[in-house]
């Protein structure tokens, strides 16, 4: 399989580096600020296509895939970026494979005009279709929607909200007005001060027939393929974050003298750079790989899919964060500063590795995969 990137592909990353490197010190403004991310960061995005990227070209997009989208989540990993990217395309995506007549919605989101949030996880729940409990009811020529979501991207600044529910025993998606009458949001103090999480609280919450996304019959194979989509992209934010983690790693050890030598001159610091670099590789090849297999599969739900995202996510978890902490250790006594920026590739890192279902949880995903086939 080839993992080189086309020319095209080349250039989203050029681009897309290019505008990130721009804008220096941007993760810790926003680790400062009540806001969740650089909105003047995020219009410039839009402007490059980030949001437009794999919407097709007849609603205003570039026709590109989940590849593409891939490489720029990899650059913001790299540069630890807060934007509503991975969530707005997200959301895109379920819209254009909806069918529904959302025209207004998806020219915004693909525009960059709005930006959207996707909440799906539970309080102690696994992030799975059947451990959905937020319930949606028929009433007053509508529905109404209650249940609690955690750890949301970017949903105080989102112009709408998917979520996901259970109507009638059956998955059923919900486009939800950020401000709407019950719906409360409450920002979480996460591991990761470079992004903003939610909670959110959903009680009574009225929405018209229109709200109700796609069919009850396509509900659990649409929730299944964002979830994936969602998987990937977090996969690819830790591939930049173990991608400057090397390469910062590798420089340091090349100027930091002891003894009078480069430390990188040391056994154990070339062993360390040597097993990072091979974790880097490695978690890259994983994650395109994933990436393709959801661009082949066309509803994104066939279990060939289901094993590549998992295999993904189980292994690039632990290896991003071994990568991490062996960048510490080359780092020493700097790396553990508020000063130095290693601090917060490490905290990304580690909640990455978290969000969509850790290590563990795809194991076992793996596992089941095993006994289906």
């Amino acid at each position: 399989m080839d993992f080189e990137l086309t020319d095209e592909q080349r250039a989203i990353r050029d681009s897309t580096r290019s505008l990130l490197q721009s804008h220096p010190g941007a993760a810790r403004a926003v680790a400062d600020s009540p806001s969740g991310f650089d909105a003047g960061l995020w219009r410039q995005g839009t402007e490059l296509g980030w949001s437009a990227l794999a919407a097709p070209e007849d609603v205003g997009g570039l026709g590109q895939g989940v590849v593409d989208l891939a490489v720029v989540a990899v650059e913001h990993g790299r540069f630890v970026t807060a934007s509503p990217f991975m969530p707005t395309v997200a959301v895109l995506d379920a819209l254009l494979r909806a069918g529904d007549d959302h025209a207004a919605l998806i020219d915004a989101l693909a525009s960059g005009e709005s930006s959207a949030a996707w909440a799906f996880t539970e309080p102690h729940r696994s992030p799975t279709v059947d451990a959905l409990q937020t319930t949606a009811v028929a009433a007053d020529s509508g529905y109404r929607i209650t249940g609690e979501k955690v750890t949301v991207a970017d949903a105080s600044t989102a112009d709408v909200l998917l979520v996901d529910a259970v109507l009638e025993g059956n998955p059923a998606r919900f486009l939800v007005p950020r401000d709407a009458s019950g719906v409360k949001i409450r920002r979480i103090e996460s591991l990761d001060i470079t992004r903003e999480l939610d909670d959110i609280t959903l009680d009574a919450v009225h929405v018209g027939q229109e709200a109700l996304l796609g069919s009850p019959d396509t509900a659990r194979a649409a929730i299944e393929r964002t979830l994936r989509l969602m998987t990937v992209l977090a996969c690819a934010e830790l591939v930049g974050v173990g991608e400057y983690l090397l390469e910062t790693s590798v420089d340091y050890a090349k100027a930091r003298e002891q003894f009078g030598v480069p430390i990188g001159s040391f056994q154990a610091v070339k062993h360390k750079c040597a097993d990072m670099r091979m974790w880097v590789q490695a978690s890259r090849a994983a994650t395109l790989h994933a990436a393709m297999s959801l661009d082949a599969d066309e509803a994104g739900s066939s279990l060939e899919t289901a094993r590549a995202v998992s295999v993904a996510k189980a292994f690039v978890s632990d290896s991003i964060c071994k990568t991490a902490g062996e960048a510490l250790q080359v780092h020493g006594g700097i790396g553990f500063t508020w000063e130095h920026d290693l601090h917060l590739y490490i905290r990304r890192a580690r909640a990455n590795a978290a969000l969509y279902g850790d290590a563990d949880h795809h194991h076992e995903a793996l596992c089941a995969l095993l006994e289906a086939r």
